[in-house]
């Protein structure tokens, strides 16, 4: 088995002795992020061409602000209307799915790397990377860490600075270190919710007249 087809199944493999697969997948991940963090600032359409290029797939409406950091970005999956923000990083050793309209707000990271506990293991170079699944219509606050392995539902808020080591059902809000469900999200937030934006679009319209 090649180190990338053991990299990409979950067992160990020694990422200094990349096979013929993963050397590609580097330089390519080298000329995807020097041109990525050139762009200028504003220019989101160029860097959602280099997306559409770089990644595994990408839906529409894919706005990745600069700085942006990733292992190859060939083992990247997005949903439409994806939004990062800046300092995003994720480490795609092995597959990183997510759905549609997900945010990620500044400084999420998303790791599929992991390294052995055993010291003598890990010396010798020896890592892992094990999928995350992020789901449809997810927030992710700032400073947030996925843990190799995690899956997070759809309809779900995780708050800022929280560190998501297990899976998190669908349908509710979470947050802490290690990250935990504090509540479900309920009618009752989508009644309050829908009132504030109701209340928008009245006076933006009463605004425009």
């Amino acid at each position: 088995m090649s180190q990338y087809d053991r990299m990409m199944s979950g067992k160990l493999y020694n990422s200094e002795q990349k096979d013929d697969k993963l050397k590609q997948m580097y330089k390519n991940r080298i000329k995807f992020l020097n041109k990525f963090n050139a762009t200028d600032f504003g220019d989101f359409k160029k860097r959602e061409k280099l997306i559409r290029k770089y990644f595994k797939s990408a839906g529409k409406n894919a706005v990745v602000n600069k700085p942006f950091f990733c292992d190859y970005g060939a083992n990247i999956t997005i949903g439409d209307n994806f939004y990062a923000n800046f300092d995003c990083i994720i480490l795609d050793v092995n597959s990183v799915e997510i759905g549609n309209n997900v945010f990620l707000a500044p400084r999420v990271c998303i790791y599929t790397a992991g390294h052995p506990i055993d010291k003598d293991v890990r010396a010798e170079m020896l890592e892992y990377g094990y999928k995350v699944k992020i789901g449809n219509d997810v927030w992710i606050g700032g400073n947030t860490v996925i843990n190799p392995g995690v899956t997070i539902g759809d309809n779900v808020v995780i708050g800022s600075n929280s560190v998501v080591t297990k899976n998190i059902p669908s349908n509710c809000v979470a947050c802490g270190n290690p990250c935990r469900v504090i509540r479900e999200i309920t009618e009752q937030d989508s009644k309050f919710w829908r009132a504030q934006a109701e209340d928008y679009y009245n006076e933006i319209n009463n605004t425009n007249c």
